[in-house]
């Protein structure tokens, strides 16, 4: 089974997911990235052929067709070579926009959503509330309940829909929790839906009973510089540390040194929304207790009370009490985070989450 992977753009750092498909699915992956004329195949020059194109100019002109042509039979063309099997569309947005080629190729499609496609309602109105991806799609991928539900809502019949939430890659399963810090480690975006001015609100009410306490917040995004200065104005810019974008391996040095994980995850104004947040699932598979919020599939893998704690949206006071909770008993932190180590690896391994993927795609080819 030769499977084609098509995403919007190449190894955006925040991804991760999308670059765990391509490295653990089986079979042989062809990674196809970007939209429109500046599509292109990783490890292959076929797009970049002068020769190729000169000739499908010529025969556009022949045939008097529009410009689009040219890149439609490049990609149809490149799915033929390669004796693609199955196609799998990271986003239904990229869905939609990649679907006249891909009907045109007869190829089965799997739909893999993550979060705002599902979510942000002028994006859905966009695409027409995706009608035509769940008509021609052998099977939807779901990362969370609220997810799923909400699809269904959409119009996807309910046996094209696969639940699968997301795994973390294995190394994380490998980080050895000290809790040797008086430290809490967020990382993600600067974006609406994760508000992280809300874990800075929390932070700072619980300073003054933990002047020794740090939080690092490391990420990229539009809300960095307003956090930045959030926390000079609440006097905490000494406790919190902004990396800016670190490496998966960064990310885990402060994993095991920390003492719980903190996301404030929240409904956005134009209702973009999270998938099941991958780095909640890493931190709680790297032993550490997650303090976040009941917001889309993050109750799905945090078991509140048990491997971590989670409050409503907005309820920034409920966090804040939390934070102390936790920073006051490193016994319970300890207690926590290993009984989430134990029910990431059950319920939400990475090898799971691919296997699921792979018979979705297998059984796509069949029907």
């Amino acid at each position: 089974m030769n499977i084609a992977i098509f995403t919007p753009s190449q190894n955006p750092y925040s991804e991760t997911f999308i670059q765990a498909h391509k490295q653990y699915l089986k079979n042989k992956v062809f990674y196809y990235y970007g939209s429109g004329s500046q599509l292109q195949l990783e490890g292959d020059d076929y797009f970049r052929s002068s020769g190729k194109t000169l000739q499908l100019k010529l025969k556009r002109k022949l045939l008097r067709k529009p410009h689009s042509f040219i890149n439609e039979q490049l990609i149809l063309n490149s799915l033929k070579n390669n004796k693609i099997d199955v196609v799998l569309a990271e986003y239904g947005t990229h869905a939609n926009n990649m679907l006249p080629i891909l009907k045109k190729a007869g190829l089965p499609l799997v739909v893999h959503f993550h979060g705002y496609d599902a979510s942000v309602e002028a994006v859905i109105k966009k695409h027409n509330r995706y009608k035509e991806v769940f008509e021609y799609a052998s099977k939807v991928i779901a990362v969370s309940k609220v997810m799923q539900e909400k699809l269904i809502n959409m119009g996807c019949p309910k046996d094209k829909l696969v639940h699968n939430v997301y795994g973390p890659r294995p190394e994380f399963h490998k980080v050895p929790p000290s809790y040797s810090k008086k430290q809490l480690i967020a990382i993600g975006r600067f974006t609406d839906k994760k508000a992280p001015y809300y874990t800075l609100m929390a932070f700072a009410q619980i300073v003054k009973n933990h002047p020794d306490a740090k939080l690092i917040m490391a990420g990229d995004g539009v809300l960095l510089n307003m956090c930045q200065n959030l926390a000079k104005h609440l006097k905490i810019e000494t406790q919190v540390l902004f990396p800016g974008v670190i490496t998966a391996e960064a990310y885990r040095a402060f994993l095991s040194e920390s003492l719980a994980f903190v996301q404030h995850s929240v409904t956005a104004a134009n209702g973009d929304m999270e998938g099941t947040p991958l780095a909640v699932l890493e931190a709680s598979a790297a032993g550490l207790p997650v303090i976040s919020t009941k917001h889309a599939g993050i109750p799905d893998v945090i078991v509140d009370g048990k491997t971590g704690f989670l409050c409503n949206e907005h309820d920034v006071d409920a966090m804040a009490n939390h934070i102390n909770l936790l920073l006051s008993d490193v016994e319970k932190a300890k207690t926590l985070g290993a009984a989430g180590k134990v029910h990431i690896e059950k319920y939400f391994s990475l090898e799971r989450h691919i296997q699921v993927l792979q018979e979705a795609l297998k059984n796509s080819c069949i029907t």
